[in-house]
């Protein structure tokens, strides 16, 4: 992945286009790289002014604002701001309260925030500093003071924003920082490296099924490669990285930092395991947070941060601001309870002795449709989202699952299939989900108040005639528009042409025969769609890359009726009991 932007001048571009996209709330630091609060704070109060080079966003300018920083000053990617910037943005933001600088523990940064400090000092301005050393993985627990700063910048300088914003002098202000940097702990993980602004390849790349344990902010990868990881075992990972340096007990605050390419959604599957785990450990998570705080650019990844509070960081921690890229009305710092939803329909059914003919026929088609997987996401993947083979997979899970249930409970094959249709395009989603939902539905409703031994050919057809008329009325597709319908089509027409050729009186055995030849031709239709181009859905957008693929769709269908006519007596209709 390219970041946009030259190297050259991306400070200052990012920078200038932050200003003007955050004009309500900040204000530029004239000649400087920095921003401060757009309206000037009351006179005596403390300026809390962070910093380091750019890249983490939204750290540090994201962070300017009421309740948190007073200004920030930022350097070029990954690089410390001079001291000149850092110096002119601390006397712009100093309201006769004296400055607190905050940054992560870094020799530039250390170097260049000091020497403005010096400067300051020269001028009769007092400041304090405060050196965030949250990252376990950079020294030893027995000498914090060699540990970065990383994401346990914002727990830091939240604190100290909020004890700035009630009063507190410049002493107080830094004890609180200290504090909150005492209690907090950071542990991360990367799963791919992070791309300088005009470059073309990432600074490290991480093999595939892998992962890096411990990595910084800056581009560097972690201490420990380990295999990839599923979102709970990574959840272990992280906090017992972190455990052994926390209380046993006590109330905590929780931040999911993610790096850059690792969203919410990702980071949400990680978040009730690191919660049951603190809990188990006796900790008490009362706020947690997911988002990103402090990135690395495009990094893909994510931190684990904690901080262990008492009455007074909690007070500071729950304070309202109100910045860019951080906004509370005031948090509630309150236990929760992790949610765990049991998900039958997640889980592949049990093998074993099937319940019916409509589990033996779906549990064939399950087996089939978990072996072709990878191949439907690929070949939904050429011009759509690649999620075709799982959905199909989760889709025929619940229903086999469904099926059982209603067999198992006395239901007849209208009842189990119905069961199935519902089960499935619950489980499934999406646009196929519902669509496969209704041909299993519509099947069952057709054959409704017929026992296994009564659905011969015309039966059988008659049915999945219904069910494709169903079909068509709900997805609005047409033959030729390279979907499902170019294999359900055929599939039809050969099921009704053998039902119509059959003997008056035919049984599920001759129903057996037409349904085979049916999916014959459904295996021909859906090969045939390489030569189509898509008219329809997603995949219509791209029509011209999809054109030498077959449909996954038509592909799908085709692998499902095929798997159930080799059951041959045990499917559904196929043999009379």
């Amino acid at each position: 992945m390219t970041v946009l932007g030259e190297a050259a001048t991306f400070k200052r571009d990012w920078l200038d286009g932050f200003a003007t996209t955050y004009g309500r709330l900040v204000r530029k630091v004239p000649g400087a790289y920095g921003v401060v609060t757009r309206d000037r704070p009351r006179q005596g109060k403390v300026a809390v002014v962070i910093g380091g080079g750019c890249g983490h966003y939204p750290a540090f300018a994201g962070l300017v604002g009421p309740g948190l920083a007073g200004g920030a000053v930022v350097g070029d990617v990954f690089t410390s701001p001079s001291a000149e910037q850092v110096y002119r943005t601390a006397r712009e933001a100093d309201n006769g309260g004296g400055v607190l600088f905050g940054y992560g523990n870094y020799q530039g940064d250390v170097l260049h925030f000091g020497l403005a400090a010096r400067r300051l000092a020269a001028e009769g301005i007092d400041s304090r500093t405060v050196l965030v050393t949250d990252d376990v993985a950079s020294g030893p627990a027995d000498d914090t003071a060699r540990r970065r700063g990383v994401a346990g910048d914002f727990l830091v300088f939240k604190v100290a924003g909020a004890a700035a914003e009630r009063g507190d002098d410049l002493a107080a202000v830094h004890a609180a920082a200290q504090k909150a940097n005492a209690a907090t702990r950071t542990f991360g993980v990367a799963f791919g490296g992070c791309t300088l602004p005009g470059a073309h390849d990432p600074l490290f790349t991480v093999d595939d099924g892998a992962m890096e344990l411990g990595l910084g902010i800056h581009g560097e990868p972690g201490v420990r490669t380990v295999g990839r990881l599923g979102p709970e075992a990574l959840a272990d990972e992280l906090v017992d990285g972190l455990l052994p340096e926390l209380p046993c007990q006590g109330r905590v605050a929780v931040l999911l930092n993610g790096l850059g390419r690792t969203k919410y959604e990702e980071m949400f599957t990680v978040s009730t395991r690191v919660h049951e785990r603190l809990a188990a450990a006796g900790l008490t998570p009362v706020h947690t947070e997911a988002g990103e705080f402090v990135t690395s650019l495009d990094m893909a990844g994510l931190s684990l941060s904690v901080m262990v509070l008492d009455d007074e960081l909690a007070e500071l921690y729950a304070a309202p601001c109100d910045t860019p890229g951080y906004r509370s009305t005031g948090a509630r710092l309150e236990p929760v309870e992790p949610v765990r939803t049991a998900d039958a329909g997640l889980e592949r059914p049990a093998p074993g002795a099937a319940a019916g003919p409509v589990d033996r026929a779906l549990s064939a088609a399950m087996v089939r449709l978990e072996e072709a997987e990878d191949e439907l996401g690929r070949l939904d993947a050429v011009a759509a989202d690649g999620d075709h083979g799982l959905g199909m997979t989760r889709g025929i899970r619940a229903a086999v699952a469904a099926a059982r249930g209603a067999e198992e409970a006395g239901e007849p094959v209208s009842g189990a299939l119905l069961a199935a249709g519902t089960a499935f395009a619950d489980a499934a989603g999406g646009a196929s989900g519902a669509l496969y939902g209704v041909l299993l539905a519509e099947t069952g409703a057709g054959l409704e108040g017929r026992g296994v031994g009564d659905i011969g050919p015309a039966a059988l057809a008659d049915a999945f005639d219904g069910a494709v008329r169903a079909f068509i009325a709900l997805g609005g597709a047409r033959l030729g528009d390279k979907t499902m319908l170019d294999a359900i089509e055929p599939f039809r027409r050969t099921l009704r042409e053998g039902a119509d050729a059959a003997a008056p009186g035919a049984g599920p055995a001759e129903a057996a025969g037409c349904w085979a030849q049916a999916a014959e031709q459904a295996q021909q239709a859906a090969r045939a769609t390489a030569d189509l181009t898509p008219a329809k859905g997603r995949a219509a957008r791209l029509a011209a890359r999809s054109h030498g693929h077959p449909d996954p769709g038509a592909t799908s269908f085709a692998h499902l009726v095929t798997a159930v006519s080799e059951t041959a007596g045990e499917a559904v209709g196929l043999e009379g009991s």
